[in-house]
């Protein structure tokens, strides 16, 4: 009888040791379990606070506005009956490098074309481009001959006061030399060599559509027009126009050309990525 007991008990005792065993074998998992979820929990708050330390979670910044490439100015065209208001040239994204070709057609003879120095003269050129778009150079009188030697054009009034209505500060004014004078010394450029193209404007530095093309070598002590590109083809018409004869403008000096020279047609080309040309301006063919 005793026997039989003791085997109970013994039965008994293996089975709570093995229930025993799952427990702790149970318990064992769960605390793995829960390890790894910590373990994760913990990489991932090391993740998360390393990404926010960076900067990860900061807001985009706003784009950064384009900066304005120029400015321009806005004149009163009802105090001034002779400027015409066509609006502005943009003032943001405007080529800064390479240039851009002009073409003048005049009654004349065959094109004047002149490239025009994106990099020297940008807001000119700019401004330049957009009356030209605006077909705000066609059929106008290129109203003087200057005693400096250059045509004088962009004025659709003829009076030296007129231009949009805006205006530009200068840009590539040609520094005065020690010793200039009409006739630069040996080795000396003047400051306006022949086939300069530049801006001239009245007031001095209130620049808008009036262009200067020389035809003859100029070089005064104290350069005031802004360079902004040179003659590449049509010197040999540029010459002829120079040669007209001329008479009073109404204000006593004798500038106006006698045989009037219009401008048909003023274009720009497209942007040419190749910086602005240093040689000698170019001649081309006399066109009837």
């Amino acid at each position: 009888m005793a026997s039989s007991r003791d085997r109970q008990r013994k039965l008994a005792r293996a089975k709570l040791d093995r229930q025993l065993a799952r427990r702790a074998a149970a318990a064992k998992r769960r605390r793995q379990i829960q390890a790894g979820v910590g373990a994760a929990v913990v990489l991932a708050l090391i993740v998360v606070g390393t990404a926010w330390a960076l900067g990860a979670f900061d807001s985009k910044p706003e784009k950064k506005a384009a900066e304005d490439v120029c400015l321009w100015t806005p004149q009163d065209a009802s105090a001034n009956s002779n400027l015409k208001d066509v609006g502005t040239p943009a003032t943001t994204g405007l080529p800064t490098s390479g240039t851009r070709a002009m073409t003048v057609t005049t009654n004349q003879g065959a094109p004047i074309t002149a490239e025009l120095d994106l990099a020297s003269a940008p807001c000119a050129a700019a401004s330049i481009s957009y009356l030209a778009g605006k077909s705000f150079y066609d059929n106008t009188k290129c109203h003087e001959i200057t005693a400096e030697g250059a045509l004088r054009c962009g004025d659709p009034s003829g009076t030296g006061i007129g231009g949009p209505a805006y205006s530009f500060y200068d840009e590539n004014v040609p520094t005065p030399a020690p010793s200039a004078s009409a006739s630069p010394a040996p080795g000396q450029a003047p400051a306006y060599p022949k086939g300069t193209v530049a801006m001239i404007a009245n007031p001095p530095g209130a620049n808008s559509s009036q262009f200067l093309i020389f035809f003859k070598d100029f070089n005064p002590a104290d350069p005031k027009y802004p360079v902004i590109g040179k003659v590449t083809g049509g010197m040999d018409v540029l010459a002829k126009i120079g040669a007209l004869p001329t008479v009073d403008n109404g204000s006593g000096a004798k500038v106006k050309p006698k045989t009037d020279v219009v401008i048909q047609s003023l274009t720009v080309g497209e942007v040419n990525a190749a910086p602005a040309a240093t040689s000698a301006p170019a001649a081309s063919p006399s066109a009837g």
